[in-house]
């Protein structure tokens, strides 16, 4: 897995590529969290390059929006691969989570 982070209209953006699965969740989690612990409270997760999402990965989704969610901020999904959204689909997640078709529609969302 690859995460190259950006900033796009005050929102972070994390472009995610590759396999997401219990080898290296952590990885993301710690990002995601640090961020969080130091004031972000817009995140986007562009999951577009990510052929492969484990429940590891799907761990740190919920995490991450579960803690947003208890300082008032917002946590969005974007360009998940039909694989992808089927596994989100299938956990249940496609509702519970806000998930965007583009970068953009996501940054807007939140």
């Amino acid at each position: 897995m690859e995460i190259v982070e950006t900033r796009e209209q005050g929102v972070v953006v994390f472009g995610a590529s590759g396999r997401i699965d219990a080898s290296n969740a952590g990885l993301l989690e710690e990002r995601v969290l640090g961020l969080i612990a130091r004031g972000e409270r817009r995140l986007v997760l562009d999951l577009a390059g990510v052929d492969y999402m484990s429940s590891a990965g799907l761990r740190v989704c919920l995490l991450a929006a579960k803690q947003l969610a208890g300082i008032q901020g917002k946590l969005a999904l974007a360009s998940l691969q039909d694989r992808v959204a089927e596994v989100f689909k299938i956990a249940g997640l496609s509702t519970a989570l806000r998930v965007c078709r583009t970068r953009a529609e996501a940054t807007a969302a939140v």
